[in-house]
């Protein structure tokens, strides 16, 4: 029997002295344990959660590779906020290590970010943005412009990759879709580029600025101040030939194309708004569920199978203020753009109340006009400044 304070024995220190036999591989747990075929150590993993499988990859090597494999982390990552999967599963961000995406996820959910204004303007303006892969998008008065995002996606170009003009006012809004920009101005025109090449197209489109535009499958659809909603040909023979007028009993703010591309108005949504509650944006997650968002300061969910009279879910924003702008991650967070203090809010659905909220452009107000986020970084476009919400920061 050992004495007090005398050295542990090599059995309880996990080793073994040289002149001991080794343990045999009938004997040895772990070996039993790496005995097991590959499916079944999976298998067993898959019971665990985000925590246990971290504990799990701190024990060896080999625990901790098997232990990272996206499979194990696949049906974890579309529980969480923003982690590139949408609500059918489908993965919007192939190539970045799903365990990685859940780590920045927490700190989405909880508020953790690195905040830069990384391009300032002197006059204000009402910018409106895209992200495409290695670049965004950006409208800046009558032009829009090309910016290469850094590597690591904190932080972009100070000067533009290039500069797509055409219009005598400012840009109220533009899409980028199949490497096309389409873009609706003040000056009553659409414009459309092609990104990678000479092309481009102008036309006349209403008596007042349009304010906003989709374009899909050869179609492009405007809303206009003039209280008319159009849709345009852009096939062969018949670019900029209006196929239908629609007329409204307000201006139109915001527009979206339906995925199942009709081409015709099938519905209207809602039935008890008040004059004047205009939706300022739209964002379609599936051919059957869109989001919306508006003057009268609430977000609304539609599921246009079961009605179209009544959204199915809404969020109303705390502090009374007008929503500008609204994007998803098809999934479960929103992120929302409000008209004072250039606020930023995310939303988890399953919860009923905001999930964090950032104020950008304090001590002067200025609406959020637009946003985009990827699974890593959120981009604010406000009066006077382009600012990025930095969430792999720890």
């Amino acid at each position: 029997m050992g004495r007090k304070g005398s050295p542990r024995s090599p059995q309880a220190e996990g080793g073994s002295r040289a002149a001991s036999p080794p343990p045999s591989a009938s004997s040895s747990p772990r070996s039993l344990l790496w005995a097991l075929p590959e499916e079944l150590l999976l298998l067993i993993c898959s019971y665990l959660d985000a925590q246990a499988l971290g504990r799990l990859g701190q024990v060896c090597r080999r625990l901790r590779f098997l232990s990272s494999r996206d499979l194990l982390w696949r049906r974890i990552a579309r529980g969480c906020l923003n982690s590139g999967f949408t609500q059918l599963g489908t993965d919007l961000a192939a190539g970045i290590p799903v365990k990685e995406r859940v780590k920045v996820s927490q700190n989405w959910r909880h508020g953790r970010c690195r905040r830069e204004a990384v391009l300032k303007w002197k006059c204000n303006l009402m910018p409106w943005m895209e992200l495409d892969g290695e670049y965004l998008y950006l409208s800046q008065a009558e032009n829009i412009h090309a910016y290469r995002l850094c590597p690591d996606g904190a932080g972009l170009q100070r000067h533009p990759q290039a500069i797509f003009s055409g219009h005598q006012e400012d840009v109220c809004r533009f899409v980028l879709v199949n490497s096309h920009i389409v873009s609706g101005g003040g000056d009553g025109n659409i414009v459309l580029h092609k990104i990678r090449g000479s092309y481009s197209v102008k036309f006349s489109a209403h008596e007042q600025e349009v304010n906003c535009v989709d374009f899909q499958g050869g179609l492009i659809v405007s809303g206009s101040r003039d209280r008319t909603a159009k849709v345009w040909s852009l096939s062969a023979g018949r670019v900029g030939q209006c196929l239908h007028t629609v007329q409204t009993e307000d201006r139109v703010w915001s527009i979206a194309i339906s995925p199942l591309l009709s081409g015709q108005l099938l519905t209207c949504l809602g039935t008890d708004f008040h004059r004047g509650a205009g939706v300022l944006d739209v964002f379609y997650e599936t051919p059957s569920l869109l989001l919306s968002c508006g003057y009268d300061t609430y977000i609304r969910y539609w599921d246009i199978r079961t009605s179209t009279r009544k959204c199915v879910q809404e969020w109303e924003e705390p502090h009374d203020s007008a929503l500008y702008c609204i994007r998803s991650d098809k999934n479960h967070m929103i992120a929302s753009g409000s008209s004072y203090y250039g606020v930023v809010r995310l939303w988890d659905k399953r919860q009923t109340r905001c999930l964090q909220s950032f104020h950008l452009s304090s001590p002067t107000s200025s609406p959020v006009y637009c946003l985009r986020f990827s699974t890593t970084h959120l981009y604010a476009a406000l009066a006077s400044a382009l600012h990025i919400l930095d969430f792999t920061a720890p």
